[in-house]
Order: C-alpha cells, then sequence, then structure tokens
C-alpha cells in the first residue's frame, strides 16, 4: 500500500502543470461558487418560457382560428394576429412581421394544426417553448368543450405546479453536472498519465523501483479516483453557501467516487490497449458517450438518483442504483487490474 500511497502523491503533485487540468477546476470551481448568479441566466436554456417579458408575435388563420386566438390568448408572452388565408399569414412570416405562424385546420370532427417557426437558432428555442403551450391551452379547450359527449364523465385535471424552473434546473442539470464532470475529468487525467509514462520510457523506470506494474497503475488510480469526492464536496459546499440546499451528501459523494472508479478504471484498460495518446482519448470519449448515454435511458439512472439525492427524495430504489454503481466499479477495476497484470511482463 506504501508503493501505491507513494504514486498517488507524484501523481497529485503532477497536476500542477497540467494547465488543462487546472482549467477545467476553475471552471467548476466559477460554476459552482456563483451558481445563484449562473442558475438565472442558464435557466433560460433550460426552460426558456420562464423568461418574462418574451412576446412571441403569431400568425393565426385556418378554419379553427377562433379557437387559436382564444387559446393563444390565455398564454402570457404570446400575441396572436388573425389573417385571412395562410398564403397572408405565410407574407407575413418571410417579411418578419410575425415570429411563427399556426394554420388551423378541422377534419373529422378534430382541429388540427400545423405550425411554422424559423430555423433553428435561439429564438426559436423561446417561440416553439411558447407555442407548445399555445396548444396545450388549445387541447384542454377542446377537451372540456368535449365533455359533455361522453358517456362517463372525465378524471379531473390537477392544476398545474407553481414551483419555479430554477428548482428543475439546479436539481436536475446543475448538481448532476458538479458530480460527475470531475470523474470525466479524472479519466482523461488517467490516460494521459499512463500513456505519457510509456511514451516518454518513464514507466519502465518506474518498474524499476519495488512497486510493481500493478501497483503503479493503482497508485494512479487512486490519485484521479481520490481528487473526484474532494472536488464534489467542495462544489456541493459552495452551493449550500450560495443558498442552494443539497441533501444526501454521504450518498452523493459514494455516487461519485462509484462513478470515478468506473470511468478511471475503463480510462486506466484504454491507456494499455491503446498505448497511443490521441487513440485513447478517442476511444475514452465515444465509450463514456455509450455508457451514460445508454444509462440514461434505464429508469433508474444515476443523473436521476442523483437528483433525487440532492432533494431528499430517496428511495429504495435510488439506494439500490447507488449499490449497483459501486458493485460496477469493483467489477470495472478487477478487469481493469486483469488487463495490467497480462501487460506485465
Amino acid at each position: 500500500m506504501d508503493n501505491r500511497v507513494t504514486i498517488a502523491r507524484r501523481e497529485i503533485a503532477g497536476l500542477r502543470a497540467e494547465k488543462t487540468i487546472l482549467l477545467a477546476l476553475g471552471i467548476q470551481l466559477f460554476i459552482a461558487a456563483f451558481s445563484s448568479f449562473l442558475v438565472v441566466g442558464l435557466v433560460s436554456m433550460y426552460d426558456p418560457g420562464a423568461l418574462e417579458g418574451a412576446q412571441v408575435e403569431t400568425a393565426v388563420t385556418g378554419e379553427a382560428v377562433a379557437e387559436l386566438e382564444a387559446a393563444a390568448a390565455d398564454v402570457e408572452g404570446v400575441r396572436a394576429r388573425p389573417y385571412a388565408d395562410s398564403d397572408a399569414a405565410a407574407a407575413a412570416f418571410a417579411d418578419g412581421r410575425v415570429d411563427a405562424v399556426l394554420v388551423g385546420t378541422r377534419r373529422d370532427g378534430r382541429i388540427h394544426v400545423d405550425a411554422t417557426v424559423p430555423d433553428s437558432n435561439v429564438e426559436t428555442t423561446v417561440i416553439v417553448v411558447q407555442l407548445r403551450s399555445v396548444l396545450r391551452t388549445l387541447e384542454a379547450a377542446e377537451r372540456d368543450r368535449r365533455s359533455d359527449a361522453l358517456s362517463r364523465p372525465p378524471l379531473a385535471v390537477p392544476d398545474g405546479g407553481t414551483s419555479a424552473p430554477y428548482y428543475g434546473f439546479t436539481y436536475t442539470v446543475l448538481v448532476p453536472v458538479l458530480v460527475f464532470v470531475p470523474a470525466f475529468i479524472s479519466g482523461s487525467l488517467t490516460i494521459d498519465s499512463i500513456t505519457e509514462e510509456i511514451d516518454r520510457g518513464t514507466l519502465e523506470l518506474l518498474r524499476v523501483t519495488p512497486a510493481t506494474l500493478v501497483e503503479i497503475v493503482d497508485g494512479k488510480a487512486l490519485a484521479a479516483i481520490g481528487l473526484v469526492p474532494a472536488q464534489v464536496a467542495l462544489w456541493l459546499g459552495l452551493l449550500r453557501l450560495n443558498g442552494t440546499s443539497v441533501a444526501g451528501v454521504g450518498r452523493l459523494l459514494v455516487l461519485a467516487t462509484a462513478v470515478a472508479g468506473i470511468v478511471v478504471g475503463i480510462a486506466a484498460a484504454l491507456a494499455f490497449l491503446l498505448p497511443d495518446r490521441r487513440a485513447a482519448q478517442i476511444c475514452y470519449a465515444m465509450a463514456m458517450l455509450a455508457l451514460f448515454g445508454g444509462a440514461s435511458l434505464l429508469p433508474r439512472n444515476p443523473v436521476n438518483a442523483t437528483a433525487r439525492l440532492a432533494v431528499d427524495g430517496a428511495d429504495a430504489g435510488v439506494t439500490l442504483t447507488v449499490g449497483l454503481v459501486a458493485g460496477a466499479a469493483v467489477a470495472v477495476v478487477a478487469v481493469t487490474r486483469t488487463i495490467v497484470v497480462r501487460a506485465g511482463p
């Protein structure tokens, strides 16, 4: 264990020369330290409809123009302008007099709406969110109007929530970013450390010491993994100083450490399988995209578990998720050690 600790200390001391890593840490520090200010601006991308003062001029036309006007009137930030036909509405859209076009037609007793919005840009996001609210309002009005024709009364729809979008953004986006990004950085750091040792020939020099190859890799992994809970604890502490309460810190640190074990283990294995630094980094990036992209499709995934832990809404399923991630970390580390042993003399 002494050899591993010595290697780990050497790795941590060498971080001061890694400008890219220091820059990444500085960015995370800035986000955590000024989260209360950043969240106000970033929430506009997460939920653009939360911004006050955004006015979407919308051309409405077609057979259901009255219904569209009524729905738009109930949505703050949308102003409906009726046009005689779709050609006139399209001309107004092309000239920039309106931001979007809604054409409502009746088919088989139903209202069909065709929407036209600008090409993809920042403004488009705001427009789409506002039009979505208009269409939901129209749907609710139509359901209410047609309820008399039903043989049974429909279930009552609960009132919409009044929680601020900042709450959802903070706990479903900001906190997971601060919890998982350190693990990705540690994985990249591990690849750079091992591949540079191989390129420079210094790995062979380290093997002359009493430390075995497995101990050398263990020490590098220990340093990379150990940095993650330290960073996460600091980031969450800064969030609290900014007035953002985060619950379940202990289990969040366990989850972050387990994810770091998986990521660093994969990174170390790739560094030995692909000694070329660039090739290893590319494969690492693709592996992370596949791993976390696939995990996000699961009903119980690390991001969901992080959000629920942070809001003190964890249940047995969240605890199970943390346990499964920890078990996966142990398995990945074991496989990586096997690869390292086979790579040795």
